[in-house]
């Protein structure tokens, strides 16, 4: 049985959500039908679904998402990675330092020869430097979260996070492509039903 660990990109970014429905109440709903007939898992690490929760009214659908979403963390005492990944950490992390200085210097040269600095250049400051720094790192509990138990579990990866498919493609961690999730589902679903109806 196919396994898969829920990155809450998948029911966050509009551009992946947007498979399972308009809205994201339809959308969850359509995902979690979809998940009953699907012979696979699914899991959620605890800190990722409190996260979730944050930015999702889930009351109504909280148990029905219980029932067929595994809540569990990862094993983080007992797990072991290569040291390799954690010097590439290191080293990306340094690689981005570096680079948002340079960009913060030359924004500081570009407010320094404006007479009255324009809003745009700050707004400009922000957009580059969060670029440089976060696009395609793994910077949060809950994204590592993930990918640990991803690995621990055997299961493919679902998020849209460029930093959690790389740092998961590093450790030889399988990955599906979030925005083809109900597709597979459906795919999965179709299967088992030929499956059962061969019997």
């Amino acid at each position: 049985m196919r396994r898969f660990v829920l990155d809450t990109s998948v029911f966050t970014n509009p551009h992946v959500f947007g498979q399972f429905g308009e809205d994201p109440q339809e959308g969850l709903q359509t995902f979690l039908r979809l998940a009953q007939r699907c012979p696979a898992e699914f899991y959620m690490p605890l800190s990722v679904y409190e996260e979730f929760r944050t930015m999702r009214d889930l009351e109504e659908l909280a148990a029905d998402f219980e029932t067929v979403v595994w809540i569990r963390s990862p094993r983080r005492f007992t797990l072991t990675i290569p040291s390799d990944i954690l010097y590439e950490f290191i080293d990306e992390v340094r690689r981005r330092i570096d680079r948002g200085l340079r960009i913060a210097e030359e924004h500081t040269k570009r407010a320094g020869a404006a007479a009255n600095m324009p809003p745009e250049i700050i707004t400009q400051l922000r957009e580059r430097f969060r670029e440089a720094m976060r696009k395609g790192l793994v910077d949060s509990r809950e994204d590592v979260d993930a990918v640990l138990l991803a690995l621990e579990l055997d299961a493919e990866l679902a998020s849209a996070d460029q930093g959690m498919r790389k740092l998961g493609n590093r450790m030889g961690i399988k990955l599906v492509t979030a925005d083809y999730l109900r597709r597979v589902m459906e795919n999965l679903a179709e299967a088992e039903s030929a499956r059962g109806s061969g019997d």
